[in-house]
Order: structure tokens, then C-alpha cells, then sequence
């Protein structure tokens, strides 16, 4: 089984119930819902149909929220705005509509905080420009490079400290719409410390809505805080779009690595995001380099990959998911499994015990009965090569684990707190639904208090006589 997560964007090349259908039997895990685009209507009535397909097929997939966040975009141009290298334009913070090359701003405040010398770039760093001057309304800036610019392009200042929210007053709207369609995942834009996480849970907590929360790393200043802003947050993702404005395309390998072996070591999944396979947008098949660029992220230790443009107004969606699965497959041959990290508590060396007796036993599976699905996470972080089956209390659960690398979810069970009786009632069901037969070796992570997070501090070596045993106990 593919051990990789694949994460897709939704939109209008993929959103019928048949295409959605089709790509989770094509081994997508994660559905994205993007809230920069679309209306609410539109994201419940996908949100309907992923559910749907989901339950028809008995395959498990979750659906991500990726709220827009502060996204800062200049404002309407009329048609193509055309720039020669040396030009100069203005931000300004009210609209001019007598001059062409005056640009306003969606955060007009944000023109208070920058400083002359300092770069502004646009279009995802397409068109690069310097400060050369600065009044109490407006920024001059000189062209950098040859460009165009047409409405609403996105702008990024890669030398500035911005002192805006993370999160909006859309994004808060947004966040009780995903509360209110029970969202798996969300996934917030622009962070730039973990108060921006903190105070997003704040919003969710008033809501009683508890996700898999993603925090994105598209800025300068949340490289400078990464470790702080992974502590309060389940997961990472690479946004290698503004990354790559914010940077320079040429430093995004390295920014990548460091982004994932973090997430890595601190035991907190991690998404690698944007034009991954760009060239499919309009071509059935991909360049050399994007099918490299996805090994590498694989090889990287990222927990899954995701398509954004290539599946909402691609042309060839299907294709481009294949070739994430076919890619994946391939690289996970040879794939470097066994890691090695610092354990971080109880739990986590537990699981890294079992990890290693499955080695070293080679048993053909782990199986960690879940409650939050931390269990299951942190045998995923020491990448074995064995495939862990979930078994947990919540349909909840498993859908959030549909973003980690290598859990599979076996079943939902009712909460037993005896462990002893909720290994008879697992090996008892395993073997009446045909899950596995009595010949195979398996180790089982369990609590002596099951049903608390954190509690796992158990390790069962399941076999023939292994399962003869549970089954003989008596209830």
C-alpha cells in the first residue's frame, strides 16, 4: 500500500460526484476546499458529495479547509498592465483611477511598515520591484525586471515585518462554516508566529470545533519562528508559491528540506504544496522534473503531496493524481524507512519500540488502537516499512490520520476500557470480517487505560498462538 498521502484541491475540473468518486478509488486521501475561492453554497454542496462518494465506496478520505488568510492582492487594473525594467509605480493607499500606475492595496496600513530600499514583489515574484521612495499615502517603486500585471495579483514583501493577523474577519466566518459541516482539517494561511495558531483555536474552541489544524509556511518571518509555530500546531504545510516570492525560487530546496525534517523530528505531518506538476495543467504528461521534484519531496520525508491547479481547472486531473500514485510507488521501492529520532515522551518510545521489534521480528503490520490518533502518528514518524492499521473509537480520527504517512484506517470500535476485552473483541472481529487469517504476525500498541490520549504504553505480538490466547479469555 502506498504509504505517501495524496492531497488534492477541488474545483471545477473534479467537483461531479462521478470524478470525485473516481479519485478516491485513484488513492486520493485528502479532499481541499479552497476558501480564497468559491462561495459557501458551492464548498457544502462538494463538502455533500465528497462525504457521499466516501460512504458508497467504504473508503475513508478526509476534506481540508484552507482558509485564505491575509492574502495581500493589489486592486482592479484594467486589462494588461505592461512594465519595462527601470519603471516606476506607486502603491498608494486609496485607488487612483486617473493613473494606471498607481496600484491600490487590499491592506493599505501595510504601506505604514515598509521601508525605502526594501523589495515588493508580485505575481508570485514574476515582478520584482524596489522602494525608492515613500510618502504618508503612497510607496514609489522601481522595476526590477520586465513584467506584466492584470487585476488582483497577489503582492509580497520579503524583507518587511508585516504586524497583521493571521487570521481575518472572512477567515473567521469561514472558520464556523467548517465547524458547522464538521471540516477534518484546516489549513491557515500566512501564519507568521504561533500566537496567529493560538488565537485561531481560540475561534474554533468558541465553535466546539477541534481540527487537524495545517499552519502554512509562506513568509520569512514564519521560517524565523518555525519550531514555535509547529508547537502549537498538527501539522505543516510548504506553500513553495509565496515561499518561492518570498525567497527566490533558487532557495526553495533547501527551505523545503528544513521545513520537513522539522516537522519530521517534532512529530507533526507535513503537506508539500504547489506546481508539483504545473506542466499537466494543460498536458497529459508530466516533464522529467516535476516527477523528480515529487521523489525528492518523497525522499524528503513528507507525509503527503498536493495538486492545486492541475485538479481544479486542469485539464488532464486524473492523469496528474496517477502520476503522483505511479511516482510514489516507485520511489517507496527503495524509500530510506527506519528512521531514527529522539524520543519525546512515553508514548512516543513506545511506539518507537514497536517500530523497532517489527524490524527486527519483521511482522507484517502495526496496529495502534487510537483514541486522538497521536498512536498512530508516532509510529508513523519512525517511517517503517510495515503498514499501520488504525483501530479507533471515531470515524473523526480516522479521517484526520487520512493526511499521515502510512496509517491506514482498519476500523471504528466501540470504547472498551478493559484492554484485555478490547483485544478479544479485535482479534474476534478481524477474523469473522476476514480482515486477516491466523497466520499473520502483527504487533498491537495499546493503553492499560484505554481511551485517554497519551496513555499507550502496552506492545502485543499477535500470532497464531498470540490470537489463541485473546481468545480464549473469557467475558
Amino acid at each position: 500500500m502506498r504509504k505517501t498521502k495524496i492531497v488534492i484541491t477541488l474545483g471545477p475540473s473534479t467537483s461531479s460526484l462521478d470524478m470525485i468518486k473516481t479519485l478516491i478509488t485513484k488513492g486520493v486521501n485528502v479532499f481541499r476546499l479552497n476558501f480564497s475561492h468559491g462561495d459557501h453554497e458551492t464548498h457544502a454542496t462538494n463538502i455533500k458529495k465528497i462525504r457521499q462518494a466516501s460512504q458508497e465506496l467504504g473508503k475513508e478520505v478526509a476534506i481540508l479547509q484552507d482558509i485564505s488568510g491575509p492574502k495581500v492582492r493589489i486592486g482592479k487594473i484594467e486589462g494588461i498592465l505592461k512594465l519595462k525594467k527601470g519603471d516606476t509605480l506607486k502603491l498608494a493607499k486609496e485607488e487612483d483611477e486617473s493613473d494606471e500606475y498607481t496600484l491600490a492595496l487590499s491592506y493599505p496600513l501595510i504601506i505604514d511598515m515598509v521601508n525605502i530600499g526594501e523589495e515588493v514583489f508580485f505575481a508570485d515574484g514574476t515582478l520584482q520591484t524596489v522602494v525608492v521612495d515613500k510618502g504618508t499615502n503612497y510607496l514609489e517603486l522601481k522595476l526590477l525586471n520586465d513584467g506584466e500585471l492584470t487585476s488582483r495579483k497577489g503582492v509580497n514583501f520579503p524583507k518587511t515585518k508585516l504586524s497583521i493577523s493571521a487570521i481575518t474577519h472572512k477567515d473567521e466566518i469561514d472558520l464556523a462554516f467548517g465547524a458547522s459541516h464538521d471540516i477534518d482539517i484546516v489549513a491557515l494561511s500566512f501564519v507568521q508566529n504561533k500566537e496567529d495558531i493560538l488565537k485561531a483555536h481560540t475561534i474554533m474552541k468558541a465553535h466546539n470545533f477541534s481540527p487537524f489544524v495545517v499552519s502554512k509556511i509562506e513568509t520569512g518571518e514564519a521560517i524565523a519562528n518555525l519550531e514555535d509555530i509547529l508547537s502549537v500546531s498538527d501539522g505543516v504545510m510548504v506553500a513553495r508559491g509565496d515561499l518561492g516570492a518570498e525567497f527566490g525560487v533558487t532557495k526553495l530546496p533547501r527551505i523545503q528540506k528544513r521545513i520537513i525534517a522539522v516537522a519530521n523530528e517534532m512529530n507533526k505531518p507535513s503537506i508539500t504544496a504547489t506546481q508539483m506538476l504545473s506542466s499537466m495543467k494543460d498536458n497529459p504528461f508530466p516533464t522529467r522534473a516535476e516527477v523528480s521534484d515529487i521523489a525528492n519531496a518523497v525522499y524528503d520525508g513528507t507525509d503527503a503531496v498536493m495538486l492545486s491547479d492541475e485538479t481544479t481547472i486542469g485539464k488532464f486531473p486524473l492523469q496528474a493524481v496517477d502520476v503522483l500514485h505511479d511516482t510514489i510507488k516507485d520511489v517507496e521501492r527503495d524509500y530510506p524507512y527506519f528512521k531514527t529520532f529522539k524520543t519525546l515522551d512515553k508514548s512516543d518510545a513506545v511506539s518507537k519500540s514497536a517500530v523497532e521489534l517489527a524490524k527486527n521480528l519483521d511482522k507484517e503490520a502495526l496496529v495502534p488502537f487510537t483514541t486522538s490518533g497521536m498512536s498512530a502518528q508516532t509510529l508513523s514518524k519512525y517511517r517503517p516499512k510495515q503498514t499501520i492499521y488504525a483501530v479507533s473509537h471515531t470515524l473523526k480520527t480516522h479521517r484526520k490520520l487520512s493526511l499521515v504517512w502510512g496509517v491506514h484506517p482498519l476500523f471504528v470500535m466501540g470504547e472498551v476500557k478493559n484492554p484485555t476485552k478490547l483485544l478479544y473483541d479485535f482479534v474476534k472481529k478481524i477474523l469473522e470480517e476476514e480482515r486477516v487469517d491466523m497466520d499473520k504476525r502483527f504487533i498491537v500498541t495499546i493503553g492499560s487505560t484505554t481511551g485517554e490520549q497519551g496513555s499507550t504504553n502496552l506492545i502485543r505480538l499477535l500470532n497464531r498462538e498470540g490470537m489463541e490466547a485473546v481468545l480464549a479469555s473469557e467475558f
